[in-house]
């Protein structure tokens, strides 16, 4: 009998141990990479987050937030996301940036910070943001938006970035050689390329150029746990 209650004991704590396991990786945010300049962020408490919604599949999950870094077609086809949840934010770079002031914004299961993006090509830096989303668990990601080098970038370095995702094709915007240093300066754990090339989703050339440390190239269409 002894043995048998044992038994049953331990076959508990095992099922309880792996409901326990289970349980902990659900609650773990995911970022799913849709190409060009979109991503997508669950967070632990499934809570969704569309930054500069234009490329790619994966809108069929109900917004929570919508950020936008600037005005350009390409960052703003909002009109993708099926369906928005009730009290569903959009911030712009216009929320993001009033009176030469970036602002944060506290949603509870995210903070979110405007920093400067913009170049002298196409982007008129009191035209653009881009973002810094902490998630409640202390996960920051770090969005370039449409840029070249700005100041701000020196001061991220301290800001302990888990990923940073920085554009890179040297048209609109920098090119290859300044988005590495600017990957170097901000220091993320994880540097990440994406807005590759106009018309494309995702250029795994060009991806394989952007030699800095820490590394991580996400094709376009792939979800990835953040930790």
């Amino acid at each position: 009998m002894k043995k048998m209650l044992c038994g049953i004991l331990s076959l508990s704590v095992l099922l309880l141990c792996g409901a326990a396991a289970a349980e902990e990786t659900e609650a773990k945010a995911k970022l799913l990479y849709q190409g060009h300049g979109s991503l997508r962020i669950v967070t632990a408490e499934g809570k969704v987050i569309y930054i500069d919604p234009y490329a790619g599949e994966g809108y069929d999950l109900p917004a929570d937030l919508i950020l936008i870094t600037h005005g350009h077609s390409d960052h703003t086809a909002v009109k993708l996301i099926k369906k928005q949840n009730k009290g569903c934010e959009k911030i712009t770079w216009k929320e993001g940036l009033k009176k030469g002031e970036y602002k944060t914004f506290d949603l509870g299961f995210a903070a979110v910070e405007a920093v400067q993006a913009g170049n002298n090509k196409n982007h008129n830096i009191k035209e653009c943001v881009g973002w810094l989303i902490t998630l409640s668990g202390g996960i920051t990601v770090y969005v370039s938006g449409d840029t070249s080098a700005t100041e701000q970038m020196a001061e991220l370095a301290g800001r302990n970035i888990g990923y940073a995702f920085f554009c890179c094709d040297g048209i609109y915007n920098m090119d290859m050689d300044e988005a590495v240093a600017c990957a170097k300066t901000v220091n993320a754990k994880h540097s990440i390329p994406y807005h590759m090339a106009p018309g494309k989703l995702f250029d795994e050339k060009r991806a394989e150029l952007f030699d800095v440390p820490g590394r991580l190239i996400i094709p376009a269409g792939e979800e990835i746990i953040l930790e």
